[in-house]
């Protein structure tokens, strides 16, 4: 308990009253009050007299609720001053109780009880409900380290089979995130592109050539043209990523938010603007627009990298490439941003580019293979 009162007989009276059953610290004015109250072994309850010279005990009650550290500790008013209007203001102040003197001590020592108990159960399901957001935020992060790893590891299963290093994962993950940070405010995306359509954007552009490990070796890794035929085969990589991605959550039992987007992507990305691309030949704003991010950033990404049996183009001619297909392959909008992207987009491309190792591994992989050149 903390008894707070500028007389010295009334601060005897109360720790008398109080001394059996709590510990009882007292302070004869509202500056020593508010100190105890903050210290490191705060009270349980305060006892407040409210006519003190200096800081009066509305002040004290006042101060106390303003601060997170001491506005749960339970107030009790105790004071001469009888009028309903005193009450009533030391009520709406805060205070859980007002008790007029003289007192009956044992109507105070009841309420003090009361409080006291009342206090418990709410100190309790405070701790109580710290505990479950903490468990909850626990797991939430699990669950989203579950979904990145996951992703990766799908990812990288595709890279593996690939002439694709793993960095391209990386590369396109970041040139989807940041054309889409341009676009957020566009009046064409905007609708599209909340902070949360952007993170899911980031998880499932790794996923968008996963359809590639049901291509076999031989079309997958050959380093010339396709034949016709061929490339018919190749070109089901993307439904065949589509269907495995919902075949994963058709196990599940349930739709997953951030597989919807991958799906899309992984069906999609391969569609023209002006509708001869595939699988469906989708045109303009049929296309998903998580598709048409990543249609840009896939096209970049495969012209300024070196793969083993050929040399990255320079930035520059990339970007000329991007500009001639803009309106026929990209979204004319989307080429737009990326212009004005495109030293974020260099800069990507330097900061994950794939080291003399990396191509060293996939070589070694695709001679391995038998199809890749010497």
């Amino acid at each position: 308990m903390l008894v707070v009162d500028d007389t010295p007989d009334n601060l005897s009276l109360m720790s008398g009253l109080l001394k059996d059953d709590y510990k009882v610290k007292v302070a004869s004015n509202g500056e020593k009050a508010l100190k105890i109250a903050a210290s490191e072994n705060p009270p349980d309850l305060i006892l407040l007299d409210i006519m003190m010279p200096g800081m009066d005990g509305y002040e004290v009650c006042t101060r106390l609720k303003a601060d997170a550290t001491t506005r749960d500790i339970p107030v009790i008013f105790l004071t001469a001053k009888a009028e309903i209007e005193d009450e009533k203001h030391g009520l709406e102040l805060g205070a859980v109780d007002y008790i007029t003197k003289p007192i009956s001590p044992p109507i105070v020592l009841a309420r003090v009880k009361t409080h006291l108990t009342l206090k418990a159960s709410a100190d309790f399901l405070r701790d109580k409900n710290e505990f479950l957001e903490a468990e909850v935020a626990r797991r939430t992060a699990e669950v989203a380290a579950i979904q990145d790893v996951t992703i990766l590891a799908m990812a990288s299963l595709a890279e593996t089979r690939d002439s694709d290093t793993g960095n391209h994962i990386r590369r396109t993950q970041f040139y989807v995130k940041v054309l889409a940070e341009k676009l957020r405010n566009h009046p064409r995306f905007d609708h599209f592109l909340s902070d949360r359509n952007i993170t899911m954007l980031f998880k499932s552009a790794p996923l968008h050539d996963i359809g590639k490990v049901g291509i076999p070796d031989r079309i997958l890794l050959k380093p010339g043209k396709f034949e016709p035929e061929e490339f018919e085969i190749m070109k089901t990589h993307t439904t065949l990523g589509r269907d495995a991605i919902a075949q994963a959550e058709k196990d599940l039992g349930t739709n997953v938010e951030f597989l919807r987007m991958a799906k899309e992507i992984a069906l999609s990305h391969q569609e023209k603007w002006d509708g001869s691309g595939y699988p469906d030949e989708l045109s303009g704003d049929d296309i998903p627009i998580s598709a048409r991010l990543m249609a840009l950033a896939d096209v970049y990404d495969a012209l300024i990298s070196r793969r083993v049996y050929k040399e990255g183009m320079t930035h520059e001619k990339a970007v000329e490439i991007i500009k001639a297909g803009k309106a026929r392959h990209f979204d004319p909008d989307i080429v737009d941003a990326f212009l004005e992207l495109q030293d974020e987009f260099r800069a990507i491309a330097a900061k994950y580019a794939d080291s003399d190792q990396d191509m060293s591994k996939k070589a070694e992989y695709l001679a391995q293979t038998g199809v890749a050149p010497a």
